[in-house]
């Protein structure tokens, strides 16, 4: 099995949604191939997860990531952190809160000093972690905190991609009506670099082509339809072109996704959720990935959630959790290689 490089850390996530499976079949799946990868979490919990859906598979607990590589081919290797009481499948449990969250932790701590090539995070239950204390929104701006807290600069910004389409949507999550009030030039401008600096180096392009989709229908039609294309997407992009960087639009949303328009650009910069998201969910549904750029670590995740009700039960989808972990690998490779 071909291996350069630090493991990848995957931290296991809700310990009683489908984090556990998609991990084991991921392994099953890419253990002869690679990426090698560890995971951040309760070993009992696989353990008992994989006999309940028939795996045969082996957990070996190891001392840390250098150890991953060498028992990968045979074996699933865990960091082994065990939650304060046993798992139920399907039920999250508030006592695994503050295990969730120093699984993440870990694992970005490992990333952090380069004994983890990247972070790979399982799906959480946020529910049960803001119940618990936590106050973060998610994982994205969660890792942001972490590596700030560590002296790193961050500036993060969340990529979609099924395949070659990638997406990135300028606000997230927030109402569709407080969306023309959140956009702004410096908004735009400030994540068209983050994108064309981190996919530079990750994909390995002198310069990364980005489209901008427009707010309103037909990108607003001159100002028939709205003016946010005109007073705060265009002078963005107008910025940008002034710094160098290969950037076009605003385009109309509903003319950027078909396979002749996407051969024309790298990366659609996109002005909310469900602007980007339905685009990546209807190519590549099962194999959505979510990239977070603008941290000072390689760091993916499948794009579902914890899906409580298909846990333990043999019928998650493990597809999406296999791209991310084959992306966070060949995004660890091209920044090697590239040395920043």
């Amino acid at each position: 099995m071909p291996h350069d490089g630090p493991a990848i850390a995957v931290s296991l996530g809700e310990p009683s949604g489908i984090g556990p499976d998609v991990v084991l079949m991921a392994h099953d799946a890419l253990k002869q191939t690679g990426p090698v990868f560890f995971i951040v979490g309760d070993a009992r919990v696989l353990g008992e997860r994989a006999e309940r859906l028939g795996l045969e598979a082996q957990i070996e607990p190891v001392a840390g990531p250098a150890a991953a590589a060498a028992v990968f081919a045979s074996a699933l290797p865990v960091i082994d952190r065990p939650l304060p009481r046993p798992v139920i499948a399907g039920t999250p449990d508030s006592a695994a809160a503050s295990s969730v969250i120093d699984w993440i932790d870990e694992a970005a701590a490992l990333a952090l000093d380069g004994s983890a090539g990247a972070v790979v995070t399982a799906p959480i239950n946020k529910d049960v972690l803001y119940k618990a204390g936590f106050s973060h929104q998610g994982h994205t701006d969660y890792l942001a905190h972490l590596a700030r807290a560590a002296g790193c600069a961050a500036e993060p910004v969340m990529m979609l991609s099924a395949g070659s389409l990638r997406t990135v949507p300028a606000t997230v999550h927030i109402a569709l009506k407080d969306v023309p009030a959140a956009l702004t030039p410096d908004l735009i401008v400030t994540q068209a670099r983050v994108i064309a600096r981190d996919l530079s180096r990750l994909l390995g392009l002198e310069r990364v082509r980005i489209a901008v989709a427009g707010l309103n229908p037909h990108a607003g039609e001159a100002g028939a339809m709205g003016r946010e294309e005109i007073d705060i997407i265009a002078p963005a992009i107008a910025r940008l072109k002034a710094e160098g960087l290969s950037i076009e639009g605003p385009f109309p949303a509903d003319t950027m996704f078909h396979e002749e328009a996407r051969a024309a650009y790298d990366v659609a910069l996109c002005m909310y959720h469900d602007q980007a998201l339905i685009p990546v969910k209807t190519v590549g549904f099962y194999e959505g990935v979510n990239t977070t750029l603008g941290l000072p670590f390689i760091r993916t995740s499948p794009d579902h959630g914890t899906a409580l009700t298909l846990a333990g039960t043999g019928a998650a989808n493990p597809h999406s959790m296999i791209a991310a972990l084959a992306l966070a690998g060949e995004f660890a490779r091209a920044s090697r290689e590239d040395g920043r």
